[in-house]
């Protein structure tokens, strides 16, 4: 009796050849993405003939070849910017840095309200809270470093949060109840244009 994996292996034999195919393309793109010190028009060459050689012999990859289609479609959708980190020193290759910390927040957030989709309160106030986060995360901060801190900034900071808060609000009380929200309006400005 064959094993598992024999019979596994002797059923997608057939497959093989394209996968290999396939795997070298993706290998060779690893390859040139890769490059340390490399300009990005020389990056951008050096990929932009893979993938035409890639379409030119896609018939190599037999059944795969849908999968060589797909692999040209996402590069070329992200092809604009898909260089910029080779001309620009520091900037990192992957958003991977991002994601995990936008991921630890998440984390951080659960473990602290139990909730297990992102708190209205992180939307409303998601660009000071996930900011103050991150700092606090690179350093401690102390009274001092608060008191040197633009107090105008702040104020304007803090109005633009709170109006965002009314505008959630409105949008909730008119979906609640549309009608009356819309006879309160109504009443609102009828008031206004009488005169005093």
């Amino acid at each position: 009796m064959k094993s598992l994996i024999d019979h596994g292996l002797t059923a997608t034999a057939v497959l093989w050849p394209s996968i290999r195919t396939c795997y070298g393309w993706l290998r060779q793109a690893t390859t040139i993405l890769k490059a340390e010190g490399v300009p990005g028009a020389k990056v951008r060459g050096r990929l932009a003939r893979l993938v035409a050689a890639m379409l030119r012999y896609r018939t190599r990859a037999r059944e795969l070849s849908g999968a060589v289609d797909h692999f040209h479609k996402v590069t070329r959708s992200y092809w604009p910017a898909l260089f910029a980190c080779y001309d620009t020193p520091d900037l990192p290759r992957t958003n991977n840095g991002l994601e995990q910390l936008f991921g630890s927040h998440r984390y951080h957030e659960r473990r602290a309200t139990g909730r297990k989709v992102a708190s209205p309160a992180l939307v409303l106030r998601g660009s000071a809270r996930l900011i103050a986060a991150v700092a606090t995360r690179q350093r401690t901060f102390t009274a001092q470093d608060l008191a040197q801190a633009d107090s105008h900034h702040w104020q304007r900071l803090r109005s633009a949060l709170d109006e965002r808060r009314k505008r959630r609000v409105q949008r909730a009380r008119f979906r609640r109840n549309p009608k009356r929200y819309l006879q309160r309006l109504e009443a609102e400005l009828t008031q206004l244009a009488l005169p005093s």
